[in-house]
């Protein structure tokens, strides 16, 4: 892996000049200018603060870049991972949040080193769409009370609706300053937003305004000059007792990691050009949320949103993460007066509209609307899963719905049965012979879910002197499959019939010669094809 990353520093920056600096450089500001809303709102929205969100966004943006397995992933806070952090918060509060981000660091270098980076590829679609969407659920519910300028305490989903249905008493105020950038994020013109992230845009005014009018709302508070925040991880906060607590959470915090990682550098792949060392990625974001909570940061993932904005913006290397770390350092720095005013609504409204965006509409259109009644099915449940559980079991669910799903309709094995054709060039000699032998076409996969079926459709065959069985249409046969070949054999033997063999794909061959079942029957009995197993026909010579 170290060789590898040397090799790919130096194609990278094979030629590197004023040039590509300058569109590392413009890029850089373009994905700060994104990122800064996005991270104060983050850091919010994950139980902790503004600044925590900032730390995370530099410290991501210049280590895990570095050393990441692409030159164009852009890292740091996230929408969905600070949905599952804020119940983690409300727990065990923002200790327990940092502690969860370390060990699922750990978790993620243990994964690197599994070479775990292909795992993602095995998540269908669906899943995938099902538990963005419940993570946006869970982020729009969990920014009402700042909306709204309240105080829902109930600590359970259902109660918290209720909460909100009875109709506790609203602030105008902090309302009006939401929907304002909520309003902004939608209407803001789509070429105007390449320039100048409609978040940002947003977000100002509403501290403008809020700070011209005095209005009483709960704001972002001090924001500290240092990368080092007071609430940070001490390693003496843990034990053992902890230690088991935070496991799942730890574990739910690298899946998200990992599959938004993963994603984000196969979108970003597609759009630059480059392919994902995803073993690498997976090393640099393990490492990195190992280092961010050290500093007092959440935990960091991937992000699509900027990372398609600094492909976009021309950059080059992953020089344009880096500086994107510097100018978020400077607006630390030199805007930490103006930040300390932002309203909380404020990061509430953006936070509910990056949710609604972050829906992947196009696909789930796509399901309802072609009546694709599986993906349906694994997009409901992922999506109910993730809002009434976390995402682990919403993702096990997922992929455990998907694996019955497979296993259904792969076990719909065709079977037809049929005489010799009397027009087989030795037809003639088979018609006092023809009810006896039987040529059987059997497609699809040979499983432990369909061998029923085929045993069952040799019983049914009556009285035969010889069965001949086509599979080339079986791709692949278990080792339960053929334990009943086994028993079909045992089975004609008993009744004084042949069984012959046609079409082997290598795959079944080989499990053949595996489980000596080619000795079994002979190879005198195992042809290439129908007609050759025909010819083999005794009453034919």
């Amino acid at each position: 892996m170290k060789h590898q990353y040397v090799r790919d520093l130096a194609r990278e920056f094979s030629g590197y000049g004023h040039t590509r600096f300058a569109a590392d450089l413009l890029a850089g500001v373009t994905v700060a200018a994104v990122a800064l809303p996005l991270a104060l709102a983050f850091g919010v929205g994950s139980g902790s603060d503004a600044a925590s969100g900032l730390v995370t966004a530099i410290t991501a943006g210049l280590f895990i870049a570095t050393f990441g397995g692409s030159s164009f992933q852009i890292s740091g806070p996230t929408g969905a991972m600070a949905a599952i952090l804020l119940p983690l918060s409300s727990r065990f509060g923002i200790e327990g949040v940092l502690a969860a981000g370390f060990l699922s660091g750990i978790i993620l270098v243990i994964a690197a080193i599994g070479k775990a980076g292909r795992i993602v590829s095995i998540i269908p679609l669906p899943v995938i769409t099902g538990f963005t969407s419940g993570i946006a659920i869970l982020i729009a519910l969990g920014q009402i009370d700042n909306l709204l300028g309240i105080s829902n305490p109930a600590d359970t989903l259902p109660m918290k609706l209720l909460g909100y249905i009875q109709r506790p008493a609203v602030s105008w105020q902090p309302l009006v300053l939401g929907v304002g950038v909520m309003l902004t994020m939608a209407f803001w013109p789509r070429k105007w937003n390449a320039r100048i992230p409609s978040s940002l845009v947003g977000l100002v005014l509403a501290t403008l305004v809020n700070m011209a009018m005095g209005f009483h709302v709960e704001e972002v508070g001090t924001i500290p000059r240092t990368l080092v925040l007071e609430n940070r991880l001490h390693l003496g906060f843990f034990n053992m007792e902890l230690l088991g607590e935070l496991l799942v959470p730890a574990a739910s915090i690298a899946a998200l990691g990992m599959i938004e990682s993963l994603l984000c550098g196969a979108a970003g792949g597609k759009m630059k050009g480059e392919r994902l060392q995803a073993d690498r990625e997976l090393l640099a974001q393990g490492l990195g949320n190992m280092l961010i909570p050290l500093l007092g940061g959440v935990p960091a993932t991937a992000a699509i949103a900027r990372t398609s904005v600094a492909i976009k913006s021309g950059g080059a290397t992953r020089v344009t993460s880096i500086i994107h770390s510097v100018t978020l350092v400077a607006s630390m720095f030199i805007l930490g007066p103006f930040m300390s005013r932002i309203p909380l609504s404020a990061l509430a409204g953006i936070l509910i509209m990056t949710a609604w965006r972050m829906n992947e509409w196009e696909h789930i259109t796509e399901y309802f609307h072609g009546r694709y009644k599986t993906s349906m099915a694994q997009f409901l449940v992922t999506m109910g899963a993730t809002v009434m559980f976390d995402l682990t079991m919403a993702i096990l669910l997922g992929i455990g719905l998907s694996m019955v799903i497979f296993v259904i309709t792969s076990s719909n094995l065709d079977i037809s049965v049929a005489n010799i054709d009397e027009r087989h060039e030795k037809g003639r000699n088979l018609c006092e012979h023809l009810t006896k032998v039987k040529l059987m076409y059997v497609t699809g996969q040979l499983f432990f879910g369909s061998q029923d079926k085929l045993v069952a459709s040799i019983e049914n065959l009556g009285s035969v002197s010889t069965v001949i069985l086509s599979i080339r249409g079986v791709p692949s046969i278990d080792h339960s499959a053929m334990s009943a070949l086994h028993e079909i054999h045992d089975l004609l033997v008993a009744r004084e019939a042949r069984l012959v063999f046609c079409g082997l794909q290598p795959r079944v061959h080989r499990q053949f010669e595996r489980s000596g079942f080619d000795k079994k029957i002979s190879k005198g009995n195992i042809f290439n094809n129908a007609v050759e197993a025909i010819d083999s026909l005794d009453f034919l010579h």
